[in-house]
């Protein structure tokens, strides 16, 4: 897929050509016109260019002290202590990729892409285009079963329509995967870096070749800082932990954002784009230590109706959106984490409730 059609971002200017037709609906004369008004009348849509060179600096330094402890500790266990700074900074550098894809740091494409390249595939190992390629789909319709691969099929599922299709091993993992969702996260910082090999063919040549030239970068810088700092055992399990805790870290910021939400009937009415992105949405209430450690996507959805917003300025937007849903009459999900949590596990354990009833075999 062609980098321009892979970011999300949807523009300041309510009749952009860049905004899908329905959403350019809704700002042409429906409940979002209004809202989108005060929030570009207020520069909310304005980049925060200087805040984010600040924030990406910071966290290369932190980078580079946390590998040069690593270098300096030498052949030892203790290094594992540094698998934990360093997944919290791999996640950081993954947001900012996150923002780049939606054009939140720069209006120039060019510049938006060379950040996400940097930061997602040099940095993280992690195809920046597979990734913005499943967003713009999820972004267009969250929690859609049939458009959002983010409810898709996979090792989880999210109705029980999907659950009732499961047999074997993926039986038995729905009847467990509300106790089981954290456990998995520890895969997933391996899971996404296979997912971006996995899409490099559906790449154009390219875009393909700059791609998996910096995958193949990262794979072999990683690889000769581990092994000329530790021996072969202790790399492995080096490897195995800092992914683990990234995969976790990465999971626990983006699971409470839709999971037990609100999902559209696909054969029922289309819904608009304000009511689309506020329904199928969970904000998370938090001071600064929140905003931090789930990278101001707490603020979830302010951030779906504005993806192209930069994200220091969805906390300022999300009293507009409030008051504006509450005069509209529009629910608007606010919790806090742990209950988010709650909310999302106990959506999964609905959805295995019938095989859990019918046993191993659906009998």
């Amino acid at each position: 897929m062609p980098q321009a059609t892979a970011t999300v971002a949807y523009p300041a200017d309510e009749s952009g050509p860049g905004l899908p037709a329905d959403a350019r609906g809704a700002a042409a004369g429906s409940d979002f016109a209004p809202l989108l008004r005060v929030v570009r009348d207020q520069g909310l849509l304005e980049r925060r260019t200087d805040r984010y060179v600040l924030g990406i600096a910071v966290n290369l330094v932190a980078l580079g002290a946390v590998i040069t402890a690593f270098v300096l500790l030498g052949d030892t266990w203790w290094s594992l202590l540094l698998t934990l700074p360093l997944a919290v900074l791999w996640t950081r550098t993954a947001f900012v990729a996150h923002d780049a894809g939606h054009a939140q740091i720069s209006g120039d494409r060019g510049t938006s892409r060379l950040i996400g390249l940097l930061h997602a595939n040099l940095l993280l190992g992690m195809n920046e285009a597979w990734w913005n390629d499943k967003h713009v789909r999820h972004h267009a319709n969250p929690n859609h079963i049939d458009k959002d691969p983010d409810v898709g099929v996979g090792a989880l599922v999210w109705t029980q329509k999907q659950a009732a299709r499961r047999q074997g091993f993926a039986r038995w993992l729905t009847r467990n995967q509300a106790r089981l969702f954290f456990p998995m996260l520890l895969l997933e910082g391996i899971a996404l870096k296979v997912y971006g090999f996995q899409f490099l063919p559906r790449q154009p040549l390219r875009e393909r070749a700059v791609s998996a030239l910096l995958l193949t970068a990262h794979f072999a810088l990683y690889a000769t800082l581990l092994l000329s700092t530790l021996s072969p055992g202790r790399a492995i399990v080096f490897a195995l932990v800092l992914h683990a805790l990234f995969g976790l870290h990465l999971g626990m910021a983006f699971a409470p954002n839709h999971k037990g939400m609100e999902m559209p009937d696909p054969d029922g009415e289309r819904w608009g784009h304000l009511q689309r992105q506020v329904l199928t949405s969970r904000n998370v209430r938090g001071a600064v230590v929140t905003d931090w450690f789930l990278g101001g996507l707490n603020y979830q959805i302010e951030h779906h109706l504005f993806p192209s917003m930069p994200r220091p300025n969805l906390r300022l937007a999300q009293p507009l959106v409030k008051a504006h849903c509450s005069r509209i009459g529009m629910p608007y999900a606010e919790t806090g984490l742990i209950e988010s949590y709650r909310q999302a596990l106990s959506h999964m354990h609905e959805v295995g409730e019938p095989l859990r009833q019918r046993g191993p075999r659906g009998t």
